[in-house]
């Protein structure tokens, strides 16, 4: 997608802003609330197409207002230029609103106080949630620029075998990949909601280190190469036996796919085939599951249940260290609604990109199972990431 104009505040085409604007408008109207600002990137990404410093006001009528402060090169309507927030209201003029939502939950509470004391009589309500839930249904444009992600990481994934070489450890492979990656036009970065999670352009793991817990919910983590980012490849060399697992950054245009396949040299055992076999089933059985109106933690009991027939559940989604979810929304941000979790009060829509990931920990020997991406439509699931399944074997 080329835009027509690249000093343009809004890159969406005319009718994709109207339709993400109209979204959050008939989500702000169910919510009562009068204005809507927004400062957190991946908002104003969803809603401009670009990146800038500053601030998107949006009342309940009217045109925006795209309050800019870097770069200065930016044109458009509704653009205003200006040094610190408390100049916005001055400039929104008399229309000012009586509720007035804020991301708070991304937003350090200095800044919350400050832009209170801009409304004064203003009361706050909370933009976080709704922005999520409103960016949880993809567009047409949205799901087109996944499918672009999907397909350069599906063809990253199908050179990894070929990097491969003899007496390699984790890190050295890794680094193939990521040059690879990034030469098929990766950008590199992983945006995440919420809580921090440091972690550079994915995760590669070899053998027992797959059952190092890490500071975050994840199945499987890695020791790291410091303890200043403890997750991921620790250096280990790639041994027969062992398994290697490759959840490597899917963010080619600003959409993320998120996407996990295992990799071994020579055969890992019984146990670890019998477990990867279990995941593809898994994910299988809840292509069948997903549409419209299905509550997501059904897809979380599903996939326990089928690890627990099959024996597995003692590995299944973690070893030492199990993680929470089993699945979760991607986009602008690795970590989209709806989440797929035992208590998770999401329903599917469609419209829904989940990235899915039942994975087991064998000790001893690594992690195995796979993640896909998938759009949920009214009448059926696309998988955004199709790649061979099996665990795929090293050219030596």
């Amino acid at each position: 997608m080329q835009p027509i104009d690249k000093d343009n505040i809004i890159l969406w085409p005319r009718d994709e802003f109207g339709r993400r604007l109209g979204r959050i408008r008939e989500a702000m109207k169910a919510g009562g609330v009068d204005a809507l600002l927004i400062s957190d990137n991946a908002n104003k990404y969803y809603i401009t197409g670009r990146v800038y410093a500053g601030f998107v006001y949006i009342p309940a009528e009217g045109m925006p207002v795209f309050f800019v402060k870097r770069p200065v090169h930016l044109v458009g309507d509704g653009v205003v230029f200006f040094r610190k927030p408390e100049e916005m209201p001055e400039t929104i003029g008399l229309n000012l609103p009586a509720v007035l939502s804020l991301e708070i939950d991304l937003l350090p509470y200095s800044m919350v106080v400050r832009l209170q004391k801009l409304f004064p009589e203003a009361t706050t309500a909370n933009a976080s949630a709704m922005m999520r839930e409103v960016r949880s249904v993809k567009t047409d444009l949205e799901l087109d620029l996944l499918r672009r992600s999907g397909a350069k990481h599906v063809h990253v994934y199908s050179r990894i075998p070929h990097l491969f070489t003899p007496g390699m450890t984790d890190l050295e492979l890794q680094v193939e990949i990521e040059r690879v990656s990034r030469l098929e036009g990766c950008l590199g970065q992983f945006r995440i909601s919420g809580d921090s999670m440091e972690l550079y352009m994915g995760n590669l793991l070899v053998g027992e280190n797959a059952d190092t817990p890490s500071p975050y919910d994840f199945a499987m983590g890695g020791a790291g190469m410091d303890p200043s980012l403890p997750v991921g490849a620790d250096g280990t060399v790639i041994k027969r036996g062992e398994t290697v697992m490759v959840d490597m950054n899917g963010n080619y245009d600003g959409y993320m796919t998120d996407m996990t396949r295992v990799y071994a040299l020579g055969d890992p055992g019984e146990l670890a085939r019998k477990a990867h076999r279990c995941s593809i089933d898994i994910h299988h059985a809840a292509c069948k599951m997903m549409k419209p109106g299905l509550p997501a933690k059904e897809l979380w009991k599903m996939a326990e249940d089928m690890a627990e027939a099959a024996g597995l559940k003692a590995y299944y989604m973690g070893h030492r260290q199990h993680a929470g979810f089993m699945g979760h929304g991607v986009g602008i941000e690795i970590n989209e609604l709806p989440v797929i979790a035992p208590k998770s009060r999401d329903i599917l829509s469609a419209g829904n990109v989940i990235a899915l990931e039942p994975k087991f920990v064998i000790p001893h020997v690594g992690a195995v199972g796979i993640e896909n991406t998938y759009a949920v439509h009214a009448d059926r699931v696309e998988c955004l990431t199709p790649a061979p399944e099996d665990i795929i074997e090293f050219d030596v």
